[in-house]
């Protein structure tokens, strides 16, 4: 036979305890912090996905996603996706890794797969050129790494703390290079310009 319990001991019972609740809203506290805002290139392709599922264009639509795909796999590791210039390099290696598969498809006597990894290729390469970043080249990096040593210099950095300065001036924020896709070996274009000194 059930015994029936007190209503009042059920209450009891069934209600949280103030220092359950206290530590429930902490840990949901802990969640909810605010993340920072999209690059509006990775805005703009997720706009561009809508529009070409509308339009039911099956190469754009690969690229995107693969893209969007990438840049959610990285944003779950040490290094996420948090800028239009690391999107850039996520674009233009993704177009590097087309060319090499159409490439590879061409020598198989694939022609059909070859073609659509070049119309692919063609897609992230309009994507990085109308990323609005501007792209420096070799040569004009080289005049900048020598025109801020020169500035650096004439204000009496010593000899020691050139290189760092030189690395926080020319690509931290504000500096020249801020928001511009610059070629891999750009320390190693200041570390020859610093020796030199």
């Amino acid at each position: 036979m059930a015994s029936k319990l007190n209503p009042f001991l059920l209450r009891t019972l069934c209600r949280p305890s103030p220092r359950q609740s206290t530590s429930l809203r902490v840990s949901l506290a802990a969640y909810s912090t605010d993340a920072p805002p999209p690059p509006p290139l990775l805005a703009k392709l997720k706009d561009d996905l809508k529009t070409a599922m509308r339009a039911k264009d099956a190469n754009r639509l690969a690229v995107l996603r693969s893209i969007l795909a990438e840049t959610l796999n990285r944003s779950k590791t040490e290094k996420p996706v948090t800028t239009d210039v690391q999107l850039v390099h996520l674009l233009h290696k993704s177009a590097h890794k087309s060319q090499e598969a159409a490439a590879e498809a061409r020598a198989a006597g694939r022609e059909d797969l070859a073609e659509k990894e070049e119309a692919q290729q063609r897609i992230l390469e309009e994507y990085a050129a109308n990323s609005g970043l501007k792209e420096i080249g070799e040569a004009e990096l080289r005049q900048i790494v020598e025109s801020e040593k020169a500035r650096l210099v004439a204000e009496g950095v010593p000899k020691k703390a050139l290189m760092g300065q030189m690395i926080r001036s020319i690509l931290g924020p504000g500096g020249p290079l801020n928001n511009a896709i610059v070629p891999k070996d750009v320390i190693k274009i200041i570390q020859e310009s610093c020796k030199g000194q």
